[in-house]
């Protein structure tokens, strides 16, 4: 097991038991990331030492979702209901503050090792049929840094079951930018649909973004307090970007394939360590899609399918 880079720069060293378990490293010129046994989920990236996502101390499971991936939703079930075939399913309440099942069935397992180089390393791990969810799927992840240092991200589900399996995949990565304020950071969001959501944060309606959801020629994030999913987004040449730029003319950026044709934005104040935090979430359906069918998919048996997101930066002052 390697060392595990500090929220800033440095590396820890020596032998630690990390509460997200296992801890891989990979590396590429001058950018790094760290990917947790935890439900597969990005603990660090940062280039040339400028961390360009939050990140959260050794003894700590992911605050706030903080990097996580999601399947087989992502988001909220109202309730944790649901209904296949005209029967009923109830899943597990894990957001018992708005009585939802949230962020899939994966947040709390560990992933086991598929294969690991110096750039790439995969992980996957099984849902097993279970009350509110009767399938057999398993979801693997692998994470890349490219030649050009940005870091890629691949999930795939894979459908085991003797029927199709409906499923929602996302991430919920935070993103910064070294040092700079996030309070200074401008956020762009090409989108022109927000989903209008009541106070348990379930989708009721659709409308033209407005306001602090119209992020389409950027919104200052001091300013902002929003939780929202957004769609309709502008795809250029198969892929849409979100991105937080600095006043000094560096910026880092989310971007994502069309097969999420959704991504959720929240700025929050109570992520632990954190004036503010943003995080842009790549999902394939918003919450509650196994009620609305809005983004929902279902996987034919003996079949896979996969989504492509990742994060790069310029990190060239103006």
């Amino acid at each position: 097991m390697t060392s595990i880079p500090s929220a800033d720069t440095g590396v820890a060293t020596g032998f630690q038991a990390y509460a997200t378990g296992r801890q891989y490293e990979i590396r590429r010129g001058d950018a790094l990331a760290v990917v947790t046994e935890l439900a597969a989920g990005l603990r660090l990236y940062s280039r040339a030492g400028v961390a360009l996502t939050e990140t959260y101390g050794d003894d700590r499971i992911a605050p706030g979702a903080a990097g996580i991936t999601l399947a087989p939703w992502a988001n909220r079930v109202e309730d944790g209901v649901w209904y296949l075939n005209g029967k009923k399913q109830q899943l597990d309440i894990t957001e018992v503050s708005r009585n939802n099942a949230s962020h899939g069935l994966l947040r709390n397992a560990s992933y086991n090792l598929v294969d690991e180089s110096e750039h790439s390393v995969t992980l996957e791990a099984t849902v097993f049929p279970q009350h509110g969810y009767p399938f057999l799927v398993r979801h693997r992840v692998q994470y890349s840094l490219a030649e050009d240092l940005g870091l890629e991200v691949r999930q795939t589900l894979i459908n085991h079951s003797t029927a199709p399996a409906p499923f929602v995949l996302g991430a919920h990565p935070y993103l910064r930018l070294g040092g700079t304020a996030v309070d200074d950071l401008i956020l762009t969001v090409a989108a022109d649909t927000r989903l209008v959501a009541d106070e348990r944060l379930i989708p009721r309606s659709a409308e033209p973004v407005s306001g602090d959801s119209d992020f389409r020629a950027g919104l200052r994030v001091g300013d902002l307090d929003v939780d929202v999913a957004l769609t309709d987004l502008a795809f250029d040449g198969g892929t849409a970007r979100h991105t937080l730029s600095a006043p000094d003319g560096r910026s880092v950026t989310l971007w994502q394939d069309e097969s999420c044709g959704y991504v959720h934005v929240f700025v929050t104040t109570e992520l632990p360590g954190n004036e503010r935090a943003v995080a842009i979430e790549p999902m394939t359906g918003p919450a509650n899609a196994f009620n609305s069918g809005d983004g929902l998919r279902w996987l034919p048996a003996g079949e896979s399918f996969g989504i492509s997101w990742g994060i790069s930066a310029v990190l060239d002052r103006a």
